[in-house]
């Protein structure tokens, strides 16, 4: 029996664990710093186990990895390197969900020369979202097309009935990241251009997005999105932007944060939330007054009605001292949170705008996911469920010879890996 090496437990875990003990029938080991997160998730399952592991602090990296026949890291980004470096030296491959960063890059001539797989991007988005786009844009190149424009736009959002506040969003997990990606610039390509767009101005450049049977939404920009096009094998393509869906107001809420420099992570002043703010934005009038002068978005008196709302107007007392973007997020994980019972959603949709030899040819393909009420969300098995096939695929030598740094845009991946999504209930309708 394959056995499976699993770091980190965190909420993407119990979806990929489970699917390989219930479906895949292998051995899977869980290493985490707490090891009790571990245990929930094996649940005593016959095949599963759990150890203690801090990938800061231990010293047995190496020798955990190889006991084990593939490993799969579902811890931050930046651990993957490491994790990778000794699959390397084991012998062994490797699976994550995470976009493929420059040191894992590096690694691509030294797995292959050991005949390893480090397959990265495993999840929704990154992940998904590739399987899909490439499935399409093949299909175009095969009846001799060509790809004029992509057009991504992916978010996790509450379901409709749990979208009960005026932010339009709820956190399932620590909002930091959330708040540290809204600082990223962004770059695409919109009819031949390559546009470039700070982070301070990143919520300036939404669009509305409608979503069929769904409603309206904001989508803008996410990331560097222009490299995708080499990846994708559409070089001479005139639009490639990938981006996030939120809910509308999302974008002029957080607009207006940049422009109040609540994101700038400077030291507290005062020790109330009113007092906070009163220090960052001086000048006459109220405190109101000054946040409406101070922010330019497309609808200021939403922006400060959400700011109200959340509390940054209030005279609670700072909890997080470390830095003004501590406390936003202290009180995002405070007022943004689900409710026991309530689903999250998925929404990713891309539209494709091909030149055919019988003409132009717009499609779209959309995929829209739901949590399961008192069980996994939906962002939990988008995110943990490709991972899990992915090293399915890799212990059952369904990938052939693949071997280097990977992410899913090849058919042998791609293919297998759409189908048993499907039976997994997460699919997309062509439009």
């Amino acid at each position: 029996m394959k056995k499976v090496l699993v770091f980190g437990a965190g909420l993407v875990a119990k979806p990929l664990v489970r699917y390989l003990l219930d479906k895949a029938n292998f051995e899977v080991t869980v290493a985490t710093r707490t090891i009790r997160k571990a245990e929930v998730i094996v649940d005593g399952h016959r095949n599963g186990a759990s150890v203690a592991f801090d990938i800061q602090r231990d010293e047995n990296l190496l020798d955990l990895v190889m006991e084990h026949d593939l490993a799969v890291s579902l811890l931050p980004y930046t651990y993957h390197v490491d994790i990778a470096k000794a699959a390397i030296k084991a012998g062994i491959n490797m699976v994550t969900t995470s976009y493929v960063s420059d040191g894992m890059r590096a690694l691509d001539a030294e797995a292959k020369d050991a005949g390893i797989l480090l397959l990265n991007e495993m999840g929704l988005d990154p992940g998904i979202d590739h399987m899909e786009a490439q499935r399409v844009i093949d299909e175009v190149h095969k009846e001799g097309g060509r790809i004029k424009g992509f057009i991504s736009y992916c978010g996790g959002l509450p379901a409709p009935e749990a979208n009960t506040d005026p932010w339009g969003y709820k956190f399932s997990w620590s909002p930091k990241g959330v708040v540290l990606a809204s600082k990223n610039s962004a770059r695409f390509k919109r009819d031949g251009t390559i546009m470039e767009v700070p982070g301070s101005e990143l919520f300036g450049h939404y669009e509305n997005i409608d979503i069929p049977g769904m409603g309206t939404f904001e989508g803008y920009p996410n990331r560097d999105s222009v490299p995708y096009a080499e990846i994708y094998g559409i070089d001479d393509t005139d639009t490639i932007l990938r981006g996030t869906l939120r809910n509308v107001g999302w974008c002029d809420t957080w607009k207006g944060l940049h422009d109040l420099g609540i994101l700038n992570e400077d030291p507290i002043e005062g020790k109330t939330y009113r007092e906070m703010m009163d220090a960052l934005i001086p000048g006459d009038g109220t405190l109101e007054e000054r946040i409406i002068r101070s922010i330019d978005t497309r609808k200021n008196d939403t922006a400060l009605s959400n700011y109200q709302w959340l509390g940054l107007l209030s005279d609670d007392r700072i909890e997080n001292r470390e830095s003004t973007m501590d406390a936003l997020s202290d009180l995002l994980e405070r007022k943004l949170g689900y409710a026991p019972g309530e689903r999250d959603m998925i929404i990713l949709q891309h539209t494709f705008i091909a030149e055919m030899p019988e003409g132009e040819r717009t499609t779209t393909s959309t995929l829209i996911d739901y949590g399961i009420p008192g069980g996994d969300s939906s962002m939990s098995r988008t995110v943990g469920l490709p991972a899990a096939i992915g090293s399915e695929l890799i212990l059952n030598r369904a990938l052939g010879s693949l071997k280097g740094v990977q992410i899913p845009i090849l058919p042998e991946i791609y293919e297998p890996a759409l189908e048993k999504l499907g039976k997994e209930k997460i699919g997309f309708e062509i439009g």
